[in-house]
């Protein structure tokens, strides 16, 4: 991987030689010398919203990634950018229909909710005993799990035996039937509420405790019982469950590299395409020809990024991959991600049909947090793990701000805003300044357009040289406008295509 590396190195040095004034170069370009070349193309039109559905109110800034190291993306990201594939954009936020905001996860103080900690026992319940919960919430046990097209086993009351239960005999009534305007029935017991019977049953079970300890310390005065709190169980926890050997189905997350490809990842290339064809059909109601393999390649394997090693980084090192989850020595979902420096970015997740009962999505997020923190262990800059684009507006995406504690970044000021502030502004305006201090500014703003980097004919150079060889040249205001979004940093070390 280094060496590969090291050759593009070479061959940017050989090709690109520095024009103008060497002074212009002031910022270090990091990962020996290694550049981002790439293409903006603005964002002056409007297309579909994928969320309200609304056929031109989409706005966003676009620019295609020829090559691109993890640290300029990293700094893209945290100014709201984000890739599809080879293609960057950014989303116009005070202009576009659903304002989105990008919105990352603190892995280390991260506990999980009582809605996690449910999907994490609903997978482990399925790999130890082949439950598969139906669409309500039932229980099911499924005897054929992966199989095209599943049958699971029919659990309905003959109508027969249904009547004689729901209609008793009216010769033998079971009690008499109050009065009208009498209130409810005396005879039967009042209503609870599910959570104060739950309580009542553990401070029963409190009290049991406290006369077994109160025993004891009779019987052995020289020991004294003290009772335990119950401690948080973590999210490390509930993953170390669903890794039992003695389990009826086994689960394996295995991490493939898929740019560049390797070797295990090209063996399992048409495995994992075909689970996210379905995945398209079914779930977003795709026609068969459009989820193409070509189409998959674009989306969710090709990327910009380079496959980069360093000293501080986690030894799988940095760049694109595919986490995929094996059940039984087949894939039934793959999450795709990017591990950066300070965080991994989560891309996409598609997933067998079959197995929506399992709440993968929500799985593989969780399961995603507890891989950031493994690699928190080789890499202490990488703490975050990334959501994507929050959308306040589409009900539908706001689950993303369940993984507390998370931020949210303000789209003037790029800073960084715990997301329980957030919320009372975005739930007043679609779009919002989320940095409330008006003293606030972008730190990374653009200071000096001359330093921003060009790649012309086959040559490197700063804006102003570029600008004073191209004399009457009209490209000023749309580089300007690129710089301007990209920020001060990204402008002096990434190349710009100029044709």
């Amino acid at each position: 991987m280094r060496k590969k590396n090291c050759d593009f190195i070479l061959r940017i040095n050989y090709d690109f030689s520095l024009s103008g004034n060497e002074s212009f170069l002031v910022a270090p370009i990091l990962f020996c010398g290694s550049y981002s070349i790439v293409e903006y193309f603005g964002g002056q039109d409007g297309y579909r919203c994928g969320y309200c559905k609304n056929e031109s109110g989409n706005f966003s800034h676009g620019m295609w990634s020829h090559t691109m190291t993890v640290q300029d993306y990293q700094d893209l990201i945290d100014r709201g950018w984000r890739r599809s594939g080879k293609y960057v954009y950014k989303p116009i936020m005070n202009k576009t229909c659903c304002p989105q905001y990008t919105i990352r996860c603190h892995v280390l103080n991260f506990q999980p909710s009582k809605t996690h900690k449910k999907i994490m026992k609903k997978m482990t319940k399925f790999l130890s005993k082949g439950e598969m919960p139906d669409d309500d919430g039932e229980e099911k046990v499924s005897t054929v799990l992966i199989c095209t097209n599943p049958r699971p086993i029919s659990a309905t009351i003959p109508e027969s035996t249904r009547q004689e239960v729901v209609s008793p005999s009216p010769t033998k009534p079971t009690h008499s039937t109050p009065k009208p305007g009498m209130g409810a029935d005396p005879s039967r017991p009042q209503c609870r509420k599910a959570k104060d019977v739950r309580k009542e049953r553990r401070m029963q079970k409190e009290q049991m405790l406290q006369q077994e300890a109160g025993e004891s310390s009779t019987s052995k005065p020289a020991f004294r019982v003290q009772s335990v709190p119950n401690q948080l169980k973590s999210l490390d926890d509930f993953v170390a469950d669903t890794l039992h050997g003695d389990a009826l189905h086994r689960l394996e997350v295995r991490l493939v590299r898929s740019s560049p490809p390797s070797s295990q990842f090209k063996a399992s290339f048409d495995a994992s395409y075909q689970v996210y064809k379905l995945y398209q059909m079914a779930i977003h109601e795709d026609p068969p020809d459009k989820p193409s393999e070509s189409q998959f390649r674009r989306f969710l394997c090709d990327s910009p990024l380079e496959a980069e090693v360093s000293s501080d980084a986690p030894d799988v090192g940095y760049g694109s991959f595919h986490q995929q989850y094996w059940l039984d020595g087949r894939i039934v979902a793959v999450g795709v991600i990017d591990i950066l420096p300070s965080c991994v970015s989560s891309v996409y997740l598609y997933y067998h049909p079959d197995f929506a009962a399992l709440s993968l999505g929500s799985y593989s997020a969780l399961r995603e947090i507890s891989f950031t923190r493994q690699l928190h262990l080789q890499s202490s800059k990488l703490c975050f793990y990334y959501l994507g684009f929050y959308i306040h507006s589409c009900p539908k995406m706001r689950y993303k701000g369940q993984y507390h504690p998370s931020d949210l970044l303000c789209p003037e000021t790029f800073t960084w805003m715990p997301i329980d502030c957030c919320l009372p502004l975005l739930d007043a305006s679609a779009y919002a300044r989320l940095n409330q201090d008006p003293k606030a500014v972008d730190a990374g703003t653009l200071k000096t357009l001359g330093q921003t980097l060009i790649l012309h004919r086959r040559t490197m150079m700063p804006y102003s040289a570029y600008s004073r060889k191209q004399k009457g040249s009209s490209d000023e205001r749309e580089v300007e406008q690129y710089a301007q979004l990209v920020g001060q940093i990204c402008a002096q070390r990434i190349l710009l295509y100029r044709a």
